[in-house]
């Protein structure tokens, strides 16, 4: 180890130890229990934030057959789903998703009026605009028996004719079609020719060691929380159009001209994009054979869904990262989108280099009329209204493939682990991204000044609010978990410390299920440092920052700084303190100047007389009135 390595080492270690909270003590009685035990430590989620030895979860593989027809805006499947029970006890029935019946008249959704969820210049309306579709259901079986169930809104019940026993496995066999609506709660859907295929087949909703079975309805806001399995998937399509999907294309010799073939060789070790389709785009030079049907063949394997996008004028850009494919699908009208290969490339790349290596061969981002929606391998983004927010939407749908597509969170009830972290990396990618212009230079600070709009005393809900009862969605589901972490990386812990323990949460936790206490105790264990009361702030309530300069006083016994905690969060304290001579020290404390009370005295051991004391000069914390922060002696 070199000299300089052992001391970041050192220093890292000094500041945790520095930083260390104290236990339950520090909080309020209940809430501190609460904390330590959303899911009590066992053999299944152990107290260090880990799997344990008896962790287990179900698996639900697919074998989809599917066929797409504009003509008639139909798609129909027969689809056979491999269920196995890996849970330690029976179980006597099944719950699935059918969430095309949002699009139902008489939807949960429709019912209650929902209002479209606004995040600044974006807006996703989950009524399906008037619509009145729904999925129809042919045949459902178990086993080859026809099967008992019961459909209510967005959920299926299927009765068993016996329990299925713990390692047991069954097969369900289900044939279904629904009129694909042209705006599908936001997030599927389609635009003249071009569709774009989410939530298209019944799901197995997921049954947990923590909940048993989470069938919680598909309203709009809250989104998924699905099995982990392997996908095969066949998806037929008029001979003209081009698919781009989850996973691995299969039959590419069938589909795909030589040329094609060729180009895509090329494009995987390519740090340039490219164009498998240019302009020849819409013309029949792009088709293998043009006439009937074409059948495109996809798998993928530790995934949690399939998506997918069909259309005959995708122009098909494609390059590499370290083996895997990034592809870039959009129509001739998106001007901005040729830029966009190269920021799906850098986000794979900055996301896996900093974070966790992405684990799947390929990437698509699709660009059509859904605003953005994420799945596995696959997103769906709008044209872009400008570089900057083409890039942020393309990047953050992309992040979401590291959570929940392989951190596999429960959507429907902590957005903020999902919405939350990904909303935090991606303002670093973009920051990095557009280094040097004045958007770059201040996209990291963006929840920061978001703070005073959002954070309204009386009106602000805590980050652990389920979305479906979030009034401000876009405050507690993605800006202020981001500015959470931000402060716990920057202020609380340090990125020495920080960051290893993240990474080591994202790498654990890997296509299974955490819950926050999981999240909290793999913090606390990698850091050595009690975060309990930082959560409690954070997560669990709306505390108020609010740090003041009370007092300067030049006593006989040497300079003091008397500080208060006005507010009811407790963060760090940056505190500049300038001396009569022109000097200026920068001091750093950390939360435990709180321990003993709401007021701290800062000892200057210098000698020097202060004239000036100013709380958090560069403006890196929230703080609801910085107008007590600073005090000058005249």
């Amino acid at each position: 180890m070199s000299v300089t390595a052992g001391s970041r080492i050192a220093a890292a270690l000094f500041a945790a130890s520095c930083i260390a909270q104290p236990l339950a003590a520090q909080a309020t009685g209940s809430l501190a229990s609460q904390l330590a035990g959303i899911v009590a430590p066992s053999e299944v989620r152990l107290a260090s934030g880990r799997p344990g030895p008896r962790y287990w979860q179900q698996r639900a593989d697919y074998r989809i057959d599917a066929t797409l027809d504009p003509v008639t805006e139909t798609l129909r499947g027969i689809e056979r789903i491999t269920y196995r029970n890996n849970a330690p006890e029976s179980i006597p029935h099944l719950w699935m998703h059918v969430e095309q019946n949002i699009c139902a008249k008489e939807s949960l959704t429709n019912q209650l009026n929902q209002p479209p969820l606004v995040f600044l210049s974006s807006a996703f309306d989950f009524s399906c605009q008037g619509f009145d579709g729904g999925l129809v259901l042919e045949s459902v079986k178990v086993n080859g028996t026809d099967a008992k169930y019961l459909v209510t809104g967005t959920t299926m019940r299927v009765d068993l004719a016996r329990p299925l026993p713990s390692g047991g496995t069954l097969t369900l066999d289900i044939v279904w079609r629904f009129r694909v609506p042209a705006y599908g709660a936001g997030r599927m859907g389609h635009d003249g020719a071009l569709y774009e295929l989410g939530q298209w087949y019944p799901r197995m909703a997921v049954y947990d060691d923590v909940k048993g079975w989470n069938a919680d309805p598909y309203i709009g806001a809250g989104e998924f929380y699905l099995e982990y399995g392997r996908f095969d998937v066949s998806i037929t399509v008029p001979f003209d159009y081009v698919v781009a999907a989850t996973g691995t294309l299969k039959n590419p010799d069938d589909v795909l001209t030589p040329a094609q073939r060729e180009r895509l060789a090329r494009a995987k070790t390519s740090e340039t994009p490219i164009a498998i389709i240019g302009d020849e785009v819409g013309t029949d030079a792009t088709r293998p054979e043009a006439v009937g049907t074409q059948v495109w063949r996809f798998s993928a394997d530790s995934v949690r869904d399939f998506a997918f996008a069909a259309a005959p004028n995708f122009r098909w850009d494609a390059s590499g990262y370290d083996g895997i494919l990034i592809h870039t699908f959009y129509r001739p009208s998106a001007t901005r989108w040729p830029e966009a290969n190269r920021m799906a490339r850098e986000a794979v790349k900055y996301f896996s280099e900093q974070w966790m290596r992405y684990p799947y061969p390929q990437m698509s981002s699709v660009e059509g009329p859904i605003e953005g929606m994420e799945y596995p391998m696959l997103t769906f983004d709008p044209a872009g209204p400008s570089r900057e927010e083409l890039q942020w939407v393309v990047a953050h749908e992309i992040g979401h493939q590291w959570s929940p597509m392989v951190v596999g969170v429960n959507e429907r009830l902590y957005p903020w682990m999902d919405e939350g972290f990904n909303t935090f990396i991606d303002l670093a990618n973009s920051a990095r991204y557009f280094s040097g212009s004045p958007y770059g230079d201040s996209i990291e600070v963006h929840p920061l000044h978001l703070y005073g709009d959002h954070a309204i005393a009386g009106q602000e809900q805590p980050l652990i609010t389920r979305p479906v009862e979030s009034r401000d969605l876009f405050w507690t589901g993605y800006q202020k978990p981001a500015l959470m972490m931000q402060v716990l990386r920057f202020q609380v812990l340090g990125r020495d410390v920080f960051d290893p323990a993240f990474r080591d949460y994202l790498k654990t936790w890997a296509f299974k299920h955490p819950t926050p206490s999981d999240f909290f105790r793999i913090m606390r264990d990698n850091t050595g440092v009690e975060l309990d009361r930082f959560w409690a702030d954070w997560v669990y309530g709306t505390t108020r920052p609010d740090i003041a300069v009370e007092a300067i006083d030049n006593g006989e016994k040497g300079a003091t700084v008397t500080l208060q905690n006005r507010g009811t969060m407790q963060l760090p304290i940056l505190l500049r303190v300038t001396f009569a001579d022109g000097s200026v020290e920068n001091v750093k404390l950390p939360v435990e100047a709180w321990n003993l009370g709401d007021t701290f005295v800062y000892r200057v051991k210098n000698g020097k007389k202060v004239v000036r004391a100013q709380v958090d000069p560069d403006m890196l914390l929230p703080d609801t009135d910085r107008t007590n922060n600073g005090r000058e002696l005249r």
